[in-house]
């Protein structure tokens, strides 16, 4: 379970996120939805621990405090972050990408047998493994980037617009990939530029105005939000 209390980021004199609090239980997934400039890629970076400054409140998994944890031991206390944009190690190849990602783990022979169960969940890595990350498609780097996090067994998953620049086709597959994994009961916080999509596959939508949560509903009333979704159906939000 992941618990957010009273989060707040600044930079400087202005104020990106304030005093959010919500929850995120393992095998649910709830999407963070809001204008660009929200505040909700602040709010992952925070949760994640990648913001070095300017964060206050708290932030626990299964009951352990993690705000002022280095990222490393937040991924050892079961929570990862896939970035926006992935991020691969382009110049390494497939399979070095999740060599990297093993460090956080004690149990290497285990990880590196994960390694294997990863490539049999994602075909197309298999085939690439021993190419370039950098010539994937982008589809393909966000299979990687997903896979990566998932290295670390994770008990929930932080995902920061994973269908930026993908195609249709690309996108369906990136969400029944998060239905998978909320079925093998990891807990999602999802962060994405089609609002609709996210709030259709989401347990709970938050919406997130001006870096405060202004309202919240369950998968049966994300309806209510269509107000916003009507304005601005695929937001996007640096």
């Amino acid at each position: 379970m992941l618990t957010v209390e009273n989060l707040s980021v600044t930079y400087g004199p202005v104020a990106a996120v304030r005093g959010i609090s919500f929850s995120c239980a393992e095998g649910e997934i709830v999407t963070i939805v809001g204008a660009n400039g929200a505040g909700k890629s602040s709010a992952l970076l925070a949760i994640a621990g990648g913001l070095r400054s300017g964060v206050s409140g708290t932030v626990t998994v299964n009951g352990a405090a993690l705000l002022t944890l280095p990222p490393e031991t937040r991924v050892a206390r079961g929570l990862a972050l896939v970035p926006e944009r992935r991020r691969i190690l382009a110049s390494l190849t497939v399979r070095e990408n999740l060599q990297v990602a093993t460090a956080s783990r004690k149990d290497k022979p285990a990880a590196h047998r994960d390694i294997r169960d990863l490539m049999d969940r994602f075909p197309i890595l298999a085939a690439r493994a021993s190419g370039p990350a950098g010539l994937l498609s982008g589809g393909e780097q966000q299979q990687l980037a997903i896979a990566r996090a998932l290295i670390a067994k994770p008990s929930i998953l932080l995902l920061d617009e994973p269908s930026l620049g993908l195609a249709p086709k690309v996108i369906d597959e990136i969400f029944a990939l998060l239905d998978e994994l909320r079925r093998d009961g990891i807990g999602v916080v999802l962060v994405e530029q089609n609002a609709r999509r996210a709030a259709a596959i989401a347990d709970r939508a938050l919406l997130l105005r001006q870096g405060s949560i202004t309202a919240e509903e369950d998968h049966d009333h994300v309806g209510a939000l269509d107000a916003y979704f009507g304005l601005s159906p695929h937001t996007e939000e640096s």
